[in-house]
């Protein structure tokens, strides 16, 4: 095979370029950190270290969200907080206006406060979160969800739903509640029954809300005040059946059963014709008994009947706060459990992110030892070709002759 000079300085120059791209692509190995600079350099393990950056990435869109999940729920929360504190004002305002030395201006005034605390329902119950969605609304983050007054009440222009946000692959975290969840669906009485005064009575007798001591099958029940042989009796009648007890000899404050087990008690001396109404619980909002309550305290007591019906009327709404009270807590209880399932979440996503990132570094991270020997080598090889070909090219004839 005859070798020519041109092939020879061609073979030279090839072979330099050759060293120096590997010199390159190591000095680039060593300055990125990275061990795969295209994925030609290993196909598998870039495509393996794609995979392993779109989960990373995803996690990370998660944490996003679970913040962004975790700012809402603080915004519902400190808004349930608010509405807990109003009703405990509400209640400790009823107690107040149950006292008897009061005056009718008293009690006037005392409404006037709660129309106040009625206007501050409203407004948390219509409050907005940083974008100017509503937190009460439902799905319609758009529409005002509670409108009206004292006066005409107030009607609900939301559903039911609860808007989510996606805060793991598998997990649709709610971060609202409905307003007629929070503020309508209240039962009242004590949950089971309700136990009223009728308004025209005319006795000083008070019901209470009763012992539920079983379930509520019968009913609605009327208990009924009568006189039998020079004493004060009452009957009970099951409206539904038509339906009554013998009667029996009245006592102060003594347990009245109906349907079954369950019972009531009433305080005072009922008139004979009063009656007092036993009726399955239904859902009543805070708006209304806040309104109820206003209505009876604007009313002037002008005689003894008319001051046990604001009695009785007090006693009512003040079990129908507990009520709502108890509802409140009850959402703030499964707020602060989606809370703590986000903690729990976010511990989990930054282990995730650990192991991502333990995986990433494995499959592109270079070996700085091994990176800077065959840096070292391949430098010497550049600097070996570089001066054997200067050695080879100045070979000629001429200097022989």
């Amino acid at each position: 095979m005859r070798v020519s000079t041109g092939m020879l300085f061609d073979t030279g120059v090839g072979t330099i370029q050759r060293q120096t791209a590997s010199l390159l692509h190591t000095q680039q190995q060593v300055s990125t950190g990275r061990r795969i600079l295209t994925p030609s350099d290993d196909p598998v393990a870039a495509a393996r270290a794609l995979e392993v950056t779109q989960a990373r990435e995803l996690n990370s869109q998660y944490r996003t969200n679970q913040d962004n999940a975790r700012s809402a729920l603080g915004l519902v929360e400190s808004q349930l907080a608010a509405v807990g504190e109003l009703i405990q004002n509400v209640q400790e305002r009823a107690v107040q206006a149950g006292n008897a030395t009061l005056s009718a201006s008293d009690r006037t005034s005392i409404a006037k406060e709660l129309r106040a605390r009625f206007d501050q329902l409203l407004g948390i119950a219509n409050a907005t979160d940083g974008t100017g969605q509503f937190l009460f609304s439902g799905y319609q983050g758009h529409v005002i969800p509670f409108a009206g007054n004292v006066a005409i009440g107030v009607s609900y222009a939301g559903d039911d739903g609860q808007r989510a946000v996606q805060v793991a692959a598998s997990r649709q975290l709610e971060v609202s509640d409905a307003g007629s969840d929070v503020f309508e669906r209240i039962p009242n009485g004590n949950g089971t029954f309700s136990a009223t005064a009728m308004a025209g009575n005319t006795g000083s007798g008070q019901i209470n809300a009763g012992n539920v001591l079983g379930s509520y099958a019968g009913g609605p029940f009327t208990i009924a005040f009568q006189t039998l042989a020079g004493q004060l009796n009452y009957t009970v009648t099951n409206a539904a059946t038509g339906t009554s007890t013998a009667p029996s000899v009245f006592q102060s404050g003594q347990a009245i059963a109906f349907d079954g087990v369950n019972t009531v008690s009433i305080t005072g001396t009922p008139n004979i014709g009063d009656t007092f109404t036993i009726d399955r619980s239904a859902n009543q909002s805070l708006f209304q008994t806040l309104s109820n309550l206003i209505t009876a305290l604007e009313n002037p007591i002008t005689a003894t009947s008319t001051s046990t019906e604001l009695s009785n009327r007090i006693g009512e709404a003040l079990v129908n706060l507990s009520s709502g009270l108890d509802n409140v807590l009850r959402v703030r209880a499964a707020v602060g459990s989606r809370m703590a399932e986000l903690d729990a979440l976010q511990g989990v996503g930054e282990d995730l992110h650990l192991q991502y990132e333990q995986t990433l570094s494995r499959l592109q991270d270079v070996d700085y030892a091994q990176a800077i020997s065959q840096l070292t080598r391949e430098q010497i090889n550049l600097e070996a070709a570089q001066k054997s070909f200067v050695r080879v090219s100045q070979l000629s004839l001429f200097n022989f002759i």
